[in-house]
């Protein structure tokens, strides 16, 4: 099989010819690649060069099936000032900005800023960030995913990014932690409005373009967690988005994955019913509490567990034997491999050593075969 076969066949509940192996290395490149430290025998190499070099799949993750757009009369200006970027929206109702600082070491290792200043910040904020998703609209782009598939080819299989659930992008993106559960409880009306306008134009703008589309695997849903998307709220404004969302892909032959590189060990049973094909990314112990053994005897196979390697692993501060140990462990724990897609949760940062992906890749092709023994 190849990196793709072995992928469709996982999320077939298929068994592969032996376990996949696909991690994330955009970080650890671009970072070298700016430092202009990348290893000699990668000198002058791609990013999928460097992925055929050592033998590992792609993640796929650049394919796009539609573009996000405003429509008048909002319009999104962007500035940059002393370090700062700085983005207003402008509606007939008002105005929102947010700030994002830089450091020199977010620019040195080609990260994102770190926002200072969410859209929303007050009650009258709420009508104003209403009118820029009733204005919000999701264009299709199929044609250019058709042509990233084929360029991704047998190296992998593109995961296509949707996005994040709207109670969360509303918490996280749109208000930030720090305030939004004071929000919740001293603007609950709006929040709770502005909740459900989202979801009914994700519902009826943002839906049909995914359902339509090429692509085969949807990533819907980032870092929702124990500690910011408890129990009590992801069932009260998470699991019955994705009780619509989740059948509808499923009718037409997608499968639907969510990023899960945070602690979910309190929302396993959330994350069953809300019927993720797969949790992707998906990050255990020493990083957070959960381990792959508890997430086995809680999910059996019936959910697709892609990660297993927590980024700190890759670090020098690590022990080389206890790296190594951690990867046959972790083998023996999902054995014979089922619903199994090894990978670096969630990403290979730019100080790991790329000695040990390569040899995890090393290990997995004279000892991945399935079926595995324990």
């Amino acid at each position: 099989m190849n990196h793709r076969e072995r992928q469709l066949a996982i999320l077939a509940h298929q068994p592969p010819d032996r376990i996949p192996f696909v991690p994330r290395l955009e970080l650890w490149y671009q970072a070298h690649v700016l430092a202009k430290s990348l290893p000699t025998r990668f000198a002058g190499m791609s990013l999928r060069q460097v992925e055929a070099a050592i033998g590992v799949a792609t993640t796929g993750r650049f394919g796009r099936i539609f573009e996000k757009t405003l429509e008048p009369p909002v319009t999104k200006e962007v500035t940059n000032e002393a370090g700062k970027r700085i983005t207003h929206w402008h509606t007939p109702v008002g105005s929102v900005r947010q700030v994002e600082g830089y450091s020199d070491n977010l620019t040195r290792d080609g990260l994102p800023g770190r926002v200072e200043e969410y859209p929303i910040k007050r009650a009258e904020d709420y009508k104003v960030w209403e009118y820029v998703i009733q204005h919000t609209h999701w264009q299709p782009r199929y044609d250019e995913f058709r042509q990233y598939d084929a360029e991704i080819g047998h190296d992998g299989l593109p995961i296509v990014e949707a996005g994040d659930v709207p109670f969360h992008s509303l918490i996280l993106d749109t208000i930030g932690y720090d305030d939004a559960f004071y929000h919740l409880l001293d603007y609950q009306e709006e929040f709770e409005h502005l909740l459900a306008v989202m979801h009914e134009v994700e519902r009826y703008r943002l839906w049909p373009v995914i359902a339509a589309s090429p692509a085969k695997l949807i990533l819907h849903g980032i870092h929702l967690s124990s500690q910011f998307t408890p129990p009590p709220l992801y069932r009260e404004y998470i699991l019955p988005y994705y009780r619509e969302f989740v059948p509808l892909m499923h009718a037409v032959g997608k499968s639907v994955t969510m990023h899960a590189d945070n602690d979910t060990s309190l929302i396993m049973s959330e994350l069953e019913e809300s019927g993720f094909d797969m949790l992707e990314c998906f990050i255990t112990a020493p990083m957070v509490p959960l381990t792959m053994q508890r997430a086995r005897e809680v999910w059996g196979n019936r959910m697709i567990l892609f990660g297993g390697l927590p980024s700190v692993l890759f670090s020098p501060h690590i022990p080389e034997a206890d790296f190594r140990a951690y990867v046959v462990d972790l083998l023996a724990t999902v054995a014979p491999g089922d619903a199994f897609i090894m990978g670096v949760a969630d990403n290979v940062m730019p100080d790991s050593l790329i000695e040990r992906v390569e040899w995890v890749e090393d290990y997995l092709e004279a000892h991945g075969t399935y079926p595995l023994s324990s």
